[in-house]
């Protein structure tokens, strides 16, 4: 390590988040001290509604790709899609090791061996209170409770001074499984001096404490109590191991047996068990096709779907697309899961259809959030407290009301940074700044196809979608440039061909008439044709129906 005259290390530690900044999802950050980058998380984003037939949103890594032989590995904190989800594609492009506790590590070999990436890619399960060397860093995996199994704060070691990041956490004094938080640690650190804590904002605007996931346990048991003589769904998140368990268990007090429906969630139920993360009894669980041969009152079937996803199971259901599920009068379903901000339409139409089939739908108190709320913000600040303040994970809005608590606690203002992603913080114990920005951005995944979808193909298909499109078709000879067939126009999603006989064939003579123009005027150089064509009929269909389609000539030689 470089010192200086007074002994003081020379480089400086720089903070560089890749994204999650600026919306739920995403999460990437880079830690760079002189030769060594660790980052922190990989995960996803899903569509917007203006994203038309993408799938996944993964982050822009260039900066990372440009620095390769730095980054020492991947540390990743829970096993969320919005933490690590991008893995797959990303190790495509950049092959690192992996380090995360067992369950995360379990669900992002899942993951792997779906994209055959099982063989290439280097993996450590790390326990808690365990530190790995990477480079100039040292890291240590800290206990927290979220709504997933095995979530981990990290302690990051820089000879420039540590980092605390939570990951996604709350405070649980009585959690599901395991053990609650350890604010033990979170203290000892905090009494040695952190130069930085980067704590999660989710739940940043609520006042007060994040209910303990066991009080959903009572909740499940009354509502169970009450619905002794229906059939009960129950949709949660695929990744909420501790709620499925507590659903299981219910069910088994009141001798019920459980169908799970829905790839992800057999998928991590699987995971679970396998690592012990989850007991059932061996007779509880029974396959869909087994339904029939108990009373419905005797069943619970859990689902997910509990955002509305379009091709989630419950979805299916409700719109009767399910092969072996359908939903019945008289059945109870019980949405587990608060709606993600952006999905509360979608969830409403679930909600109507099913209520449409008789089915009684619940979805107030059954459920309390993964994520800390104003007051054990405030603790996890208490204890380590920092010099300078990052808020992380979330939308602007709820970074600025960590910010505001930081200030409350006596943060001075310009040791609190709201950050943007691509933003390159450089701290020591002297002083931290923003210096320069790198390249980030989101990276669309479109089938198999990532990122050959770009900004002009969206504007396409929004174009496509809004207006349609028209396709002019016309042959030429190929010695003499005159026009032999054609022109022929036929559209889509734009005008109903039948009733516009009129428009169409208006549109065909005046588009003839043109191009015969250029081609008297000795003017057959194709470009030049395609843009009359496109210029003449997007000028006639705007004056006669106000509406701009796409229009797509295609010239053919003969």
């Amino acid at each position: 390590m470089k010192k200086n005259e007074e002994g003081k290390s020379a480089s400086k530690l720089k903070a560089i988040p890749l994204g999650g900044l600026e919306q739920i999802g995403l999460n990437i950050t880079a830690f760079e001290y002189e030769d060594s980058i660790v980052v922190v998380d990989c995960g996803l984003s899903f569509p917007e509604d203006e994203m038309l037939g993408i799938d996944l949103v993964i982050p822009d890594i260039t900066y990372l790709k440009e620095n390769a032989e730095k980054v020492k590995g991947f540390v990743i904190t829970h096993g969320h899609e919005d933490h690590i989800g991008a893995l797959p594609y990303i190790l495509k492009e950049l092959n690192i090791p992996i380090y995360a506790t067992k369950l995360t590590m379990g669900i992002i070999e899942n993951k792997l061996e779906e994209h055959g990436l099982m063989k290439t890619t280097k993996r450590k399960v790390v326990k808690f209170g365990q530190s790995i060397n990477l480079g100039q860093f040292r890291i240590e995996f800290i206990k927290t409770n979220h709504s997933i199994v095995d979530a981990a704060a990290l302690a990051i070691y820089s000879p420039a001074g540590v980092v605390v990041h939570t990951g996604d956490f709350k405070v649980d004094y009585t959690p599901v499984f395991g053990d609650a938080i350890d604010l033990q640690r979170f203290a000892e650190i905090g009494k040695k001096g952190v130069l930085a804590l980067m704590c999660d904002s989710t739940n940043a605007e609520r006042a007060g404490f994040t209910p303990s996931e066991k009080t959903v346990g009572k909740t499940l048991d009354s509502l169970f109590l009450e619905h002794k003589d229906t059939r009960i769904l129950i949709a949660t998140f695929a990744s909420n191991v501790d709620r499925v368990r507590q659903i299981i268990n219910t069910a088994e007090k009141f001798d019920r047996k459980v169908v799970v429906e829905g790839r992800s969630m057999v998928n991590i139920i699987d995971t679970a068990s396998k690592l012990g993360y989850l007991q059932i009894a061996e007779k509880t669980l029974i396959e869909v096709e087994e339904l029939k041969n108990y009373p419905p009152e005797k069943t619970v079937i859990i689902t997910t779907g509990s955002q509305g996803e379009s091709m989630a199971a419950l979805s299916r259901m409700a719109g009767n697309n399910h092969k072996k599920i359908s939903i019945m009068p008289g059945d109870t379903v019980i949405f587990s899961a608060h709606p993600i901000p952006g999905n509360e339409k979608a969830v409403t139409n679930i909600i109507n259809e099913l209520q449409m089939k008789g089915a009684d739908v619940i979805f107030q108190d059954v459920h309390v959030s993964g994520h800390a709320c104003q007051e054990e913000i405030k603790l996890i600040y208490s204890l380590v407290r920092p010099r300078y303040a990052i808020p992380v994970h979330g939308e602007y809005k709820h970074r600025k009301a960590q910010a505001k608590i930081a200030a409350q606690l006596g943060m001075p203002k310009e040791n609190i940074f709201m950050l943007q992603s691509g933003d390159v913080l450089e701290m020591d114990n002297n002083r931290a700044v923003v210096n320069g920005k790198v390249p980030v951005g989101a990276i669309l995944v479109d089938g198999l196809g990532v990122g050959d979808v770009g900004n002009v193909v969206l504007r396409d298909r929004q174009h496509l979608a809004e207006d349609g499109i028209m396709i002019v078709v016309m042959a030429l000879e190929s010695h003499s440039d005159q026009l032999v067939s054609g022109p022929d126009i036929v559209s889509r999603g734009f005008v109903y061909v039948r009733e516009s006989d009129e428009l169409l064939d208006e549109a065909r003579l005046l588009v003839e008439q043109a191009v015969q123009d250029c081609i008297d005027r000795g003017k057959t150089d194709w470009g030049k044709l395609k843009s009359t064509v496109k210029d003449v009929l997007s000028d006639f269909v705007w004056k006669k129906t106000k509406r701009r389609p796409m229009i797509l000539p295609i010239i053919m030689e003969v």
